[in-house]
């Protein structure tokens, strides 16, 4: 018989991160054959980045089931379902074990950053043949350039690297890419290992998701122990009821503890707000951040010493400009994900389950997974991954039947577009303790924000 009927088919899994990582153990468990490509030099380099993040779900949420069968049968000691880990647990409990214990260990390849994928033989305007050709990964491992060939391509290689600008035009604001010294994208560490950044500074925060809340929260902690530090936030809504959330409706109670605690803390004064704030403009001033609006005549601005931009993330589309993609025109998702978590319509994140089929291309064998196949949408849970990765992996194996059945239940928000719910400043207080984290799974693996 033929090797190529009776050898495994080989899938390359872009991203080592939770999803990532569950999509090999699912192909694993269905005979085939994962190479897992991540660029970073260990799994999970983007969970590491907000490391000091408290997910919005416990453990019982965020651990896949395949992905719990091989570390089970590796003795592994299982967290407590109840507990909300941070990155930093996540990754140390969870994703480290998952790569070095299991069989995962031989089919892991850090430090290796995907470049380009195609079809051998084949650019992207040739048709006739192309559904059986073996995809080509080109990739960056330190040593230079190397790659591998495979029957199928799953994509879960995330957003985090890749944050939106402040401008409030989805381009880099005039002055901002020279001013970078002074900028940081995401959720900076603020009562850890960045804290001598910020304490004692003005520091404006732009961004109304659940990053910029968290880290707005994380800076009122830092002012109590560091009076002089100011905090304003830049919020390009005029409405700041919903970045105040669903409150105690939340399923996700963290996540619900935050938009209170944010709500008690701009009441009481503690965080100064800049609503209706859409940047224009960023120039040095001095030693400081002038962060402007509109023309620079008549701007509305605000000096600060660091700025934080917290206005979500968007996916890496370079690498992939060989292949053969559908995206919708706005999210830069699978056309037919869009509606379903479309911002502009969508707070809740309430999606209908989904897996191979509605994440599959019309380049065969190619599949986006993860937060990356929300694209510019920011309600992805982790658990939401999971379910997708499952689907896709029955698909390439050939069980169409089990790929087909999606079955997920997902925490619901409780509150979409209804009023912000009260908070007074003690209740801000008493809710500040559990740290945010960035609309992961409509906020549940890894940060995201809006």
């Amino acid at each position: 018989m033929p090797d190529s009927l009776t050898k495994p088919k080989t899938v390359a899994v872009i991203g080592a991160g939770p999803v990532g990582l569950a999509a090999a153990a699912h192909l694993l468990e269905r005979g085939l054959e994962p190479v897992v490509l991540e660029a970073g030099p260990t799994v999970g380099h983007a969970v590491r980045q907000w490391s000091h993040v408290q997910t919005f779900s416990p453990w019982e949420f965020n651990i896949d089931k395949a992905a719990d069968r091989l570390l089970t049968s590796a003795g592994w000691n299982k967290p407590q379902p109840d507990h909300y880990p941070t990155g930093a647990e996540l990754v140390e409990q969870y994703l480290e074990p998952l790569a070095t214990r299991t069989p995962l260990k031989d089919r892991i390849r850090t430090s290796s950053r995907v470049t380009g994928i195609g079809r051998v033989g084949f650019d992207k305007v040739k048709t006739k043949g192309r559904e059986t050709a073996p995809f080509e990964i080109r990739y960056e491992n330190g040593k230079g350039a190397d790659r591998i060939t495979a029957d199928a391509v799953i994509d879960a290689s995330g957003t985090w690297f890749s944050p939106n600008p402040a401008g409030a035009n989805g381009l880099q604001a005039a002055g901002e890419h020279d001013s970078h010294d002074r900028i940081t994208y995401g959720m900076p560490d603020i009562l850890g290992r960045d804290r001598a950044r910020y304490a004692g500074r003005t520091v404006a925060v732009l961004g109304g998701g659940h990053s910029a809340v968290g880290t707005l929260i994380d800076l009122a902690r830092l002012k109590e122990q560091v009076p002089a530090t100011e905090v304003v936030w830049l919020l390009r809504a005029t409405d700041r009821a919903k970045s105040f959330g669903g409150g105690t409706a939340d399923q996700l109670k963290v996540r619900g503890a935050l938009g209170s605690a944010l709500a008690g803390l701009v009441a009481g004064g503690t965080i100064r707000t800049e609503a209706g704030f859409r940047v224009g403009h960023i120039d040095h001033e001095g030693e400081r951040l002038r962060v402007a609006t509109g023309a620079a005549c008549c701007a509305r601005a605000v000096t600060v010493d660091e700025l934080i931009v917290a206005t979500g993330f968007r996916p890496d589309l370079d690498f992939l400009r060989e292949l053969r993609l559908s995206l919708d025109p706005a999210l830069e998702c699978p056309p037919i994900l869009a509606p379903l978590i479309d911002p502009n319509e969508h707070s809740c994140g309430s999606v209908r389950p989904h897996g191979a089929r509605e994440l599959s291309q019309p380049e065969a064998g190619f599949y986006f997974a993860g937060m990356k196949s929300y694209g510019r949408a920011p309600t992805f849970l982790m658990m939401t991954g999971y379910e997708q990765v499952r689907s896709i992996a029955a698909e390439i194996a050939g069980d169409h039947e089990a790929a087909g059945k999606v079955e997920l239940v997902l925490p619901e928000t409780g509150v979409c577009n209804g009023p912000a719910p009260s908070a007074s400043p003690a209740d801000a207080a008493s809710s500040c303790c559990a740290p945010a984290q960035p609309a992961v799974a409509t906020s549940c693996c890894a940060p995201k924000a809006s």
